[in-house]
This record gives C-alpha cells, structure tokens and sequence, in this order.
C-alpha cells in the first residue's frame, strides 16, 4: 500500500510508525504473543500521558494488562508500583505471575500474614495493607508512582469496602490510579468521581467479551438454546433477542395441572389417550443428575466446566455423587501427573493430618478430574485444584459463588444448578450482577473458540426471566463506606478534625448521596405541583373542607392508636407469661414456624436487661429454649407468643439430656408426644375493644357529625381528594427529609465518632490522646472494644493460649447463629476475660447508643462471638488437629481463616499494647500467641 502513498503522506505514515516506537507502550506490547484490544490500547495510552483510569470489562477479556503496564512505566521511570489485590489468593497469584516475568529481585508480596521482599520497587498486598501503610505514613510510599486496584468493584462489599475509598482518598496526589473492574452499569458515574477525588481521569468500558458467550437449558436428555438461532453469539450484536419457543412451551406444559383421577371434563372421566400424551411430553422434562450432566458435557466436548452450587455441603455431596457413579474424566497418564503434583504441593503435611483433612478422599476424586472448591476447603488444597484446573488435569469442578470474585480459573463451561441462593437471611433469586459475574468464567482466551453457560432445568423455571437475567447488564457499584473508629483517630492525627471532615465529604459515598439529592429535589417542585390541584379537588361549598378531612384523620389515628396500645398490652401480658415458664413446663407454641406442643428447657430470661445493651431489645423479653415435637430444639421469640401463654402440663427432664445429640432429642420428644399430645389448648379470647369507651373518639364524631361538610352530597367525593392530598403531602415531607438526611450524612456520622472518642478520652480537640495512638494501630470490626481492653487490662496475666481464646471473640463470626447452645469456654483466667470483655462491649454499646451511632447502617461495635474460643484456646495449648476440628464441628479451611484472623489482630495487639510498661504481659503473650497458632495446617497454608 506504501507506494500509493504520496511522498508527503509516506513521510508522514514513518513519522507516526517511529513516534510509536519511541514509546513505552511500544515494547511493551512485544511482550505478548498476541495483539492487544482496543480498550488495552487506549488505557495503557492514557496511563503513559498521564492520566489515571478506570477500566471497567467483563471477566478474563484481560484488563489487568494494563496495571501490568503500569508495572511497566513504573520501572523504566525508576519508580515504584505497589499492585493491590482484595484477597490472598489472588495476591499470590498476581505475585506469582510478575516474579515469572521480571525476577525474584524485583518483585515483593506483602499480606496480612506474610512478607516477601517488602522494599522492592514492585510490591503485590491486599489493600488492606496499603490502607495502613498510608495511616501509618509508612516510608516504603517515597518514591510511589503508580496503584494498581485490581477488582476495585470490591468497593461495593458492605464489610471491607470502606477500604478501597481510604486508599483513594489518602494516596498522595503525585500516584497516578489504575482502577480494574468488572462491568458495572455506572462506570462514568465513578469515572466522575475519580476525576474530582484524583484528577484527569480517562474511563474506559469494553463491553465486549473476547469469547462469545452461548446461554443454554439442559432439562432430561436435550440441551435447549436459551435464545433462538436467529440470534449472533449470545446476542452480543444488535439483533433483538427471543426466548426459545421451545422453552416456553415447556414452561406452559409444566404449569398446567396434572391429572387426577377425580377431575372431570364436561362431565366425562378424562380420557386414557390424553392421559398417555401427558406422559410422553413429561417424560422429556427432568432436571438431570449431576454425573449425568458433566458425562453429557464431556461426550459433547463441553469440559473442563465449573458448577456452580450455593453450599458447601452440595460442593462436597456432588464430588461424591460422581465418584459413586464411577466417573473417570482423566487417562492413566493423566491420574499419574495428578498424583505426583499433589504429592509435591502437600508434602510439608504431616501424615496424621492427611487423614483428618480426607486427603485420601480427595486425592481420589483429583485422580478422576473431580473437585471441589469452597471456601470451607484448607487452602492447600483449593490452590492445588486452581493449579490442576488451569492445567486441564481436573475437568469438573464443583464450586460455591466465591470462586466468581477474582480467582484466574475460566473454564469452557459453566453450570447454575439454581437461579436461587441463600443470602444469610432467606433464600433470594440471584442478580442479574451475581449472574454475570458467575457466567463470566465460561470462556477462555486463546483456547475456546466460544463459552457455555448452561441452567439446569428446574420445575417452576420462568425461561422469560432467565432471559432477563442473561440479558440485563445492571451491575451498579454502590458504595459502602462508613467512618470507622480506627479511621477517626488516624484522620486527625494527620490532618485534624475539621479538615477530616472535608476529607469523609470527598467519599464516594457521598458522591453518590449528593448526586441521588438533585432526582429528590426535582420530585418535591413535581410533588408541590400536584398538591394545589388535590387542594382544589376537595374544596366544599358548604365549608371548609380541609378541616372537615382533619378531623376524619385526627379519627382514624386514635383508632389505630388505640389498637397498637391493645396490642402492646397483649405483648406484655404474653410477656409476663413467659417470665413464668419453669424447665419442664409443656406449654402449646400459638404460632409461628415452631407452632405446636414444646417441652421449656430454658425459659431464656435474660439476666440484667435493663443494663442498657440493644441486643436484648429486639428480644422483647424472655426467649424461651424449647424442643418441639417434632425433636427440634429452638430458641423462641416474643414474636411467636402473640397471646399469653401457660403450662398444660409438666414434666421431668432427664440430667443426661444433651441437645446436641438426635438419640437424646428424639427420646425426650417422644415421651412429650405421650404424655401431652392428647391435650388440646384453650382458645385465648380477647376482651372488649378499648375504642368503645372513649371519650376522644366520642369527641371527634361528634364534631364530624355537627361540621357542615357533614351534609354535602359529594362528601366521599371530596373525601377520595383529600385522602389523595394528604397522602401526597405525607410523601413529599418524607422526600424533605431523605434530602435533609442524605446531606453530609458521612460527616454527621465522623462528628458523632468523634464525640464517643472524646468522651472515652481518645481525643481532645485535635489532639490524639495516648489512649488513641493505641487505637490508631488497631484494625478491625472491634477495634474500639480491642483498645477498651487492653486500657483496662482485661488480658493482663492471661497465658499465650488464653490471650489467644479471647481475642478471637474479636474476629469469630458464626456463619449461622445458633443460639440454642451456649458455646464451650476455657476454664478460670480466660472465662473471667471473656465475661469482662461482654461487659466492656455492653458499657460501649450504649454508648453508642446514647451517640446514635447505628449497627444497623454499618458503623459501631457489634457483639463479640466466643464460638472460636475454645478451638482457638485448644490449638494454642498444642492440641492435635483431629481432636480441634472433631470439637469445633468446623471445615478446616474455615478453622485455618479464623485462626489467621486471630494471628494478624494479635499481631496488632502486640504493637499497640503498653510494651514498655516491666508489669504488662500482654505484648509479650501476643507475640507467643501468635508463634503456638502458627504451626501445622496454619502454617503451610501458602504463601499468603
């Protein structure tokens, strides 16, 4: 083509080919035995002008090569570049990767409980690390350049999101930000922000997957097409999309009712032939088994393929459920290299642990290209099967939702087994963000020429909200900051409490708040519009008929008022009801989940609930532990006692009756059945109604009576305008006070931190105390309960293995509460600590209260969970790991997480703790706490 260019446009044409070589991008790109995309081009050219970006692309269309060039620039500028990640594995991973391409030497890792080579110019951590390396003013930042935060949409978690915003917020002007993220539907929106919180910002979205993406339903023996044919690759193009007739025939046929031999139709049995042809068409739809459908996928050449299950126990159960129905997915050559790998990844495992972690078992199961992954697993073993995966030595894994957020592991298929999930509260549908995000996986670069997401039938599927999931690209990020303690004391340290305040305002959070304010105030002006024409809807010409609809109002209020005092008394009396309950007492529950006969085996008063803690006030009262007939044994609420209730009948319940143990349950529910189920309860009936009585309602339908709207023959008329009117009014006040409540909501929440820190003596205008240097250097959910022990010397003379119990308390979450046992605590010095430690918790708590400080908005302390204390306690004194996870009734992975909690807090405990204080044991303990938590499954789980 260069010679039919005129010399003028020749010279041009090398002029342009040389500017682009003297580039860094130019190099760079000789790195990769590929082109790069578009949106890689234009980012990596905004980077090396400049300027900050964010990149928002779908999962594996390979954004992080551009923090990759930010690594790059980084080192040929001479500077440094600190590659943040949200979790451990992927920090690993990311590590792994750039000491590959540019050597040991120049590359650190730095996590919660690991560094490799901190001071090197290119430093991979979570960002949690970065956070308090800026708090800290840590001397590694001199010479920054470049962050790269690697799936920044983890800014939307409500537990660790916050972190992501201080980063951003605290880095210091002369760091340029590279921001990757999945697609999310409000990308500019954050692009804004990063503009005026960072400077010149350049967003960039690629929608555009790099390997097309089919959506598909498997029901019996056929796999359906979730969109017609007519459609181009998952429909990425502009073709309009249809669900598959064939799947909402399917659906249709499903729904209709299925025969009875009573139904009649027009009088006559219906009739054997129609019966037959509803056989048939039903015997197409089932929903297949799970070695049934990776055996269909192999034969169609569809592996390896993720499955995703919303439990661990159905990761585990899946695994099994392959292996019994004899599935071989690798050749002998394969299964040899499975064993060789894993026996060289897990040879610092002590062979009497092998045996307690089912290494046997699952060893078996990666043998056959089968696996689990969940978080429940010890990490050992899920970066094994992360290894093997991506080498295509495991063909079908069976995996709960966390493996979706972030960890390199795409697959030629992907399988929902559900489209509904248990989110800690209910089971809920899952997003059309959450199902992006879980079929992102299908598809890898460079390999497969197009990706599978597959939904396996389920009875009840709407195909046309499938579709809606499948096609919807509404992932918003949200952000979930909140001021915490720890954040306060180290924002005025460091800038003072007036210039923090202006710092928390910069905050993404209330970025958005604001923005949300300009839509609200737009509906109030729509609102007060539509008000003065309801005014003129319920004018009357006998009277005034405002006043008239107020006095019909002020009517109904009483009467509901009225109601609600029933009510309330009707709670109380039920609640001195159940103060009366004694162990043994048979009682009949009225209503509720557990509604029926139950034998009291605690009545659940709670001691002191007048001491001011908020957690007995949801309770309402006692809270009865009771076994049903049923052989369950629960803890009840008010809630299910809506009347009083009393003893029908007693009985003895026997001293080695163990509520853990089904044998014991189930004898002592059948000696209820016998010896009250026979009894049928009396029906509680209700008194005469309070409204009947009074004097106010008297009063106000005297005067509606006597008011001369009264009269009016369009009364009702007038009626429906004003009820209109008012309700309109009650809705445009409620939108005032969003806009009145979403304005410096962060700085509200920083004054009311600050004013519980200055009355605990944290601080004093803008100076830290002592007391808050202390709590600068702890991190965590409870850090203000942590610093509020330490200076009351709770864990003064507590041995390495009791300090080791009770700060646990300070991290252990229960995944389900399970109120019905009380958990097992050590003995002496550490009971006593863990008892002191509720006590300080419950003093704090109504603080918080007093400070309107809100647990249920994400800011304060939260109740502090001994759960872990005994295990934590065990391992610490020395305790073998069958014996720990046998008591704790916990997966290993899950006791090794816990227990690398409780080591990074007393890391910090030691470091904030008075150390120079002769009679203080605390720091010294802390430090041997953490060195007797450290050793077999705790300390060969990885590298991070």
């Amino acid at each position: 083509m260069t010679e039919d260019l005129s010399p003028a446009e020749a010279y041009a044409a090398a002029r342009l080919r040389a500017a682009e070589q003297a580039t860094a991008l130019a190099p760079f790109r000789d790195l990769y035995d590929f082109a790069l995309d578009p949106f890689q081009i234009e980012a990596c050219q905004a980077l090396e002008a400049g300027k900050g970006v964010l990149v928002a692309a779908p999962t594996g269309s390979g954004k992080t090569i551009v923090g990759e060039f930010a690594v790059h620039l980084a080192l040929e500028q001479g500077r440094k570049c600190f590659y943040t990640t949200p979790i451990k594995a992927l920090s690993n991973q990311k590590y792994a990767d750039l000491v590959r391409r540019y050597g040991a030497d120049k590359v650190g890792l730095l996590t919660g409980d690991n560094s490799v080579n901190s001071e090197a110019p290119v430093v991979v951590m979570t960002t949690e690390v970065l956070r308090n390396m800026l708090y800290a003013g840590s001397q590694s930042l001199l010479g920054l350049g470049y962050v790269v935060m690697d799936e920044v949409h983890y800014l939307s978690d409500r537990f660790r999101g916050a972190v992501w915003e201080e980063v951003i917020i605290h880095l210091p002007e002369s760091v340029t930000l590279v921001s990757l993220s999945a697609t999310v539907s409000n990308a500019e929106e954050f692009g804004d922000w990063l503009d005026t919180v960072r400077g010149d910002t350049e967003v960039i979205v690629s929608e555009d997957r790099p390997v097309p993406l089919w959506q598909h339903v498997l029901a019996g023996r056929r796999m359906y097409d979730l969109f017609e044919e007519s459609t181009d690759h998952g429909g990425r193009g502009g073709a309009r999309r249809e669900v598959n007739p064939d799947l909402l025939r399917m659906a249709r046929m499903e729904n209709q009712k299925t025969y009875n031999p009573r139904d009649r139709r027009r009088g006559k049995m219906v009739r054997e032939a129609d019966r037959e042809r509803e056989r048939r068409q039903r015997s197409r739809i089932w929903t297949p088994g799970r070695p049934e459908v990776i055996e269909r996928l192999d034969a169609e050449g569809l592996l390896p393929a993720i499955t995703f299950i919303f439990s661990r126990a159905g990761c585990e159960a899946a695994v099994q459920q392959c292996m019994y129905a004899g599935l071989r997915l690798n050749d002998e050559e394969a299964r040899h290299k499975v064993r060789e790998i894993v026996e060289e990844r897990t040879a610092s495992i002590p062979g009497e642990d092998l045996h307690v972690l089912g290494y046997y078992e699952w060893l078996e199961g990666l043998e056959r290209g089968i696996a689990a992954h969940h978080a429940g697993m010890l990490p050992t073993f899920k970066e094994v099967v992360e290894e093997l995966f991506v080498r295509g030595l495991v063909k079908a894994v069976f995996a709960t939702e966390t493996l979706a957020l972030g960890i390199n592991m795409p697959a030629r298929t992907v399988i929902l087994e559900k489209l509904v999930k248990w989110n800690g509260e209910q089971h809920a549908d899952i997003t059309p963000g959450e199902y992006t995000q879980l079929t992102g996986r299908a598809g890898r670069r460079g390999i497969d020429v197009e990706g599978h997401a597959v939904v396996l039938w389920q009875r009840g599927m709407d195909p046309g909200a499938l579709a809606g999931l499948a096609g919807t690209r509404t992932y918003p990020l949200r952000s979930s900051f909140k001021p915490s303690y720890n954040m306060a004391v180290n924002l005025v340290e460091q800038f003072g409490r007036h210039r923090s305040r202006e710092l928390l305002e910069t905050s993404f959070a209330q970025f958005q708040a604001d923005k949300s304010v300009v839509g609200i105030s737009r509906q109030v002006q729509r609102n007060e519009e539509g008000l003065e024409g309801y005014q003129e809807g319920m004018s009357c010409h006998l009277g005034d008929f405002e006043e008239y609809a107020r006095l019909r109002r002020d009517l109904k209020d009483r009467e509901t008022e009225l109601a609600k005092q029933g009510a309330s008394q009707r709670r109380a009396a039920a609640a001195a009801s159940l103060e009366k309950l004694k162990p043994g007492d048979v009682i009949h529950v009225p209503t509720g989940k557990f509604a029926g006969l139950a034998l009291v085996l605690d009545p659940g008063i709670p001691a002191g609930r007048s001491n001011g803690h908020r957690g007995f006030d949801q309770h309402d009262g006692p809270r009865p532990l009771v076994l049903t007939a049923e052989r369950q044994v629960k803890r009840l609420a008010a809630i299910d006692f809506p009347v009083p209730v009393e003893a029908i009948e007693r009985m003895r319940i026997p001293k080695s009756f163990n509520a853990r143990s089904p044998q014991s349950r189930r004898d002592l529910a059948s000696a209820l059945r016998t010896k009250a189920g026979h009894i049928v309860p009396d029906r509680h009936r209700r008194g005469r109604a309070e409204a009947a009585d009074d004097r106010e309602i008297a009063r106000l339908r005297a005067e509606l009576r006597a008011h001369p709207c009264h009269g009016c023959d369009e009364r009702e008329d007038h009626a429906r305008w004003a009820e209109r009117y008012y309700r309109l009014k009650r809705d445009t006040q409620q939108l005032e006070r969003r806009i009145e409540g979403r304005t410096n909501t962060i700085a509200r929440t920083f004054d009311r931190i600050v004013a519980l820190l200055t009355e605990l003596d944290y601080l004093r205008d803008d100076e830290v105390t002592e007391h808050g240097r202390r709590l600068a250097r702890l991190y965590g959910e409870l850090d203000l309960l942590a610093s509020e022990c330490l200076r009351a010397g709770v864990w003064e003379g507590l041995s390495p293995a009791e300090l080791a119990a009770c700060v646990s308390a300070l991290v252990y979450e229960a995944r389900q509460a399970d109120d019905a046992v009380a958990p097992k605590l050590p003995s002496g010095a550490a009971k006593a600590a863990l008892g002191e430690m509720v006590r300080i918790w419950g003093r704090l708590d109504a603080l918080e209260e007093d400070h309107k400080i809100n647990q249920a908005e994400g800011v304060g302390q939260r109740e502090p969970d001994l759960g872990f204390a005994w295990a934590a306690f065990q391992w610490a004194s020395g305790q073998g790991l069958d014996e720990v996870l046998r008591e704790a009734e916990m997966p290993a992975g899950d006791f090794v997480r816990w227990c690398k909690q409780v080591i990074d807090v007393l890391g910090q405990i030691a470091a904030a703790a008075p150390g120079s204080s002769a009679s203080s044991t605390v720091a010294k303990n802390a430090r041997k706490a953490v060195d007797a938590l450290l050793r077999g499954v705790v300390a060969y789980s990885s590298v991070g």
